[in-house]
């Protein structure tokens, strides 16, 4: 079973920077897509950013321009630079990956536990 680890999360005023990262530990033979969503109170989770494995990567209109996300295929890690936060990015950050663990099994989609991004005014 793939477990992952999140953590950067935290507090920062408007126009601030925080980065988020994202750890797989467990059996990985090779991860796919690896991405962050995120989910405000009241509001449905939504695609914030994804990578591939070939490291093309995709940001929601929202983000494009100040958020980066990046991948470390050695250290089994994803991350998301994020700056010039603003208000409205204040939510819960999840990240997703997708791999495998065993070519001969489905493969497995794990989510991370959440970690709280709020933004001040």
């Amino acid at each position: 079973q793939v477990q992952l680890v999140e953590s950067g999360g935290g507090l920062v005023q408007a126009g601030g920077s925080l980065r988020l990262s994202c750890a797989a530990s467990g059996s990985i033979i090779v991860m796919n897509v690896m991405g962050w969503y995120r989910q405000a109170p009241g509001n449905e989770r939504e695609l914030v950013a994804f990578i591939s494995s070939g490291s093309t990567s995709h940001y929601s209109d929202s983000v494009k321009g100040r958020f980066t996300i990046s991948r470390d295929n050695t250290m089994n890690t994803v991350y998301l630079q994020m700056n010039s936060l603003k208000p409205e990015d204040t939510a819960v950050y999840y990240c997703n990956i997708r791999g495998y663990s065993d070519y001969n099994v489905p493969p497995f989609d794990s989510w991370g536990q959440g970690t709280q991004v709020t933004v001040s005014s």
